[in-house]
């Protein structure tokens, strides 16, 4: 396989991932779900997420009922910097990032980050996810729009206040551009399911978002 795609995604050994990926991934947190949400409206909205590899985000969300698309890229940092080489020196201010594309008639933004929050990543680790460490790898929010960032910012203190979890979450909301990646990066999990990384760490995570929200999997 391509020394890139095994490279991509993991700052440390793929041994770790296959010994302790599944059952770290396969975990779900039962979270409640959010107390003030935007309204459905016609048209598509879209989201921007961030929260460790974007190969496992991908694979959590395009699986979401009322999503149409997701594209894995790289957000909060500049246009000219925004490629995987630059993005893993840890120099550029990017976030490994998938942007959604959804219905909000069928699937609404605060559920959206229910699924973010519980399944798709941990809020509560700083700079990491998993084996992937380095700020690239931070939980942050890139809110579309100012009812997003309320929105954000309402659940994770409504989260923080029923203390959903045993530690404080990290999470960020912020903003910047969006920029796609590079070709290879995209649908990886259903073009590479043999992958150690996405057997390991994605193939669980998948798993359990159906199990936790089996009404909302597609």
């Amino acid at each position: 396989m391509n020394k890139t795609l095994i490279a991509a995604c993991t700052t440390a050994a793929l041994g770790l991932a296959l010994t302790t990926g599944m059952a770290q991934a396969e975990r779900a947190v039962v979270i409640p779900a959010v107390a003030t949400d935007l309204p459905a409206a016609p048209g598509l909205q879209t989201a921007v997420l961030a929260g460790g590899c974007f190969w496992g985000m991908e694979a959590v969300f395009e699986h979401v009922k009322g999503v149409k698309s997701v594209t894995n890229g790289y957000a909060g940092g500049g246009a000219k910097t925004a490629s995987y080489d630059q993005v893993s020196t840890e120099t550029t201010g990017h976030a490994e990032a998938v942007k959604i594309t959804y219905d909000p008639r069928r699937v609404s933004y605060g559920t959206l980050l229910r699924v973010y929050f519980s399944i798709a990543h941990d809020p509560t680790q700083l700079n990491r996810q998993g084996p992937d460490s380095g700020p690239s790898y931070r939980s942050a929010i890139f809110a579309q729009t100012p009812a997003q960032a309320q929105v954000a910012r309402a659940y994770i203190a409504q989260l923080d206040k029923t203390h959903a979890y045993a530690r404080p979450l990290v999470t960020k909301i912020e903003s910047g551009g969006f920029y796609p990646a590079e070709a290879y990066h995209q649908n990886f999990f259903d073009r590479n399911p043999t992958h150690p990384y996405i057997v390991a760490w994605d193939k669980p995570k998948l798993a359990a978002f159906r199990k936790a929200f089996p009404t909302l999997a597609s």
